[in-house]
């Protein structure tokens, strides 16, 4: 993964084949030029199947034998999730590949013709002409532990997404059918609760129950805590609730289906969980980033789903922009507008990067202090926001240290970047 710009510009020689490819569903559209922007044969549409693919490599054969090259360049637009299986052939066929922001290609499309005019053929010969002048970024698709990790992670979002459907659901039941649940018990969600709940009986059918009957049947999800007082305390609310009768039977089935797809759900999350645990195992430094106080499990996954392998990187600056931590500042003559960062990245790695910088800042010693510092220090004090990100970015150091080092992390040394806390160390 190139860094330097000059690097990326490096690697297009006299030599080069350069291909831009429009990505869309079913067909994809390539076109080729040289280094000099000089395009090479017709362009080509190609179906996105393993025999479109192929017409792909021998298109490039023939005009690598044709036009004298010696290696080959792939540009493309990441779009959606289109883009990956045409990245995982080119990656087994050896081939290099590297993709280009979506928003550079309708920036550049009018330089060429002068026309706002769209189409893949076009869009194929921009993508190209960017790539020509490096502007392009190298693609970190994760593989192995990694590739399981964001795939892990994908999952429970969606579990989870599932999981509030489900729980906003059998809240509306309880709210129609048995409101006054939530009287005798603090939440649904506890054993006892949800115990009751599997009787599926509503209010005017839970009164013919003995209090026996109900503790016995309470009794095999809580062993304690929970007695006749409050069973009988249930049997007087639900003989004056004012849940709905019509329809019961319905009713009945509803509540049954809802408590088994919060049963399943919650059963798939325990299983996801074990499985995450175990590919933890097999990532350099997990060990040593667990033992910095403030961060858990969840922030690591999360962390080397979005990232991948650290080894792929050259320098924590890769890390920082690639979630849209880095700076920018609009200036002009003598006007300088304010910095900020430019978002410009993979968003949920900077939303995990922030949620876990705030309970840092509260129960980390380090980054507690460092964070005193920078909102107090007397020469270009940063607001609050600002050293967040900054403690963010921090962070983001910290981490690719361990995983490239595996060494423990030192409060004490982290205490050493604050010019006060240096001193006082070199007098001790």
């Amino acid at each position: 993964m190139n860094y330097n710009q000059n690097q990326k510009l490096a690697q297009i020689t006299s030599q080069t084949l350069i291909i831009g490819v429009d990505i869309a569903k079913f067909n994809h559209v390539a076109r080729a030029q040289d280094f000099r922007g000089v395009e090479l044969g017709s362009s080509l549409s190609f179906e996105n199947t393993i025999m479109g693919f192929n017409s792909l490599l021998e298109w490039i054969q023939k005009l690598i034998v044709n036009h004298k090259m010696d290696q080959v360049i792939i540009g493309m637009e990441p779009t959606g999730h289109y883009w990956l299986n045409l990245a995982q052939f080119l990656k087994e066929n050896k081939i290099k590949f590297v993709v280009v922001n979506p928003l550079h290609v309708k920036k550049a499309k009018e330089l060429d013709d002068n026309s706002p005019t769209k189409n893949d053929v076009k869009d194929a010969k921009v993508i190209a002409q960017l790539v020509k002048d490096a502007r392009y970024a190298e693609p970190n698709i994760p593989e192995g532990v990694y590739a399981e990790l964001r795939g892990a992670r994908k999952i429970r979002d969606l579990l989870s997404v599932d999981l509030q459907s489900v729980q906003g659901q059998i809240h509306n039941w309880i709210d129609r059918y048995f409101p006054e649940l939530l009287t005798v018990f603090k939440k649904w969600e506890g054993k006892a609760a949800l115990q009751i709940l599997k009787l599926n009986l509503l209010p005017h059918e839970l009164v013919k129950l003995s209090d026996q009957e109900l503790l016995t049947h309470l009794r095999k999800a809580v062993k304690r805590g929970v007695g006749l007082a409050k069973m009988q305390e249930l049997k007087q609310v639900a003989n004056l609730s004012i849940g709905i009768r019509q329809g019961s039977e319905m009713a009945k089935l509803e509540l049954q289906t809802l408590l088994e797809k919060y049963e399943f759900i919650q059963m798939k999350f325990e299983d996801l969980e074990s499985q995450m645990d175990s590919l933890l195992e097999h990532v350099p430094g997990v060990e040593q980033m667990l033992g910095i106080t403030g961060i858990g499990r969840d922030t690591i996954i999360g962390f080397f789903s979005e990232v991948g392998d650290l080894s792929q990187y050259t320098h924590p600056r890769q890390i920082i922009k690639l979630a849209g931590l880095n700076l920018k500042e609009n200036t002009s003559g003598k006007h300088k507008g304010q910095t900020k960062i430019t978002k410009r990245g993979r968003k949920k790695l900077r939303a995990l990067l922030f949620k876990v910088v705030m309970p840092l800042v509260a129960k980390n010693s380090a980054f507690k202090a460092l964070h005193e510092y920078y909102t107090t220090r007397p020469n270009n004090p940063l607001k609050k926001m600002q050293s967040m990100i900054a403690l963010c970015n921090k962070l983001i150091r910290i981490l690719f240290a361990i995983g490239k080092k595996k060494f423990e992390f030192s409060e004490e040394r982290m205490l050493s970047d604050i010019p006060h806390m240096a001193l006082s160390q070199e007098a001790a």
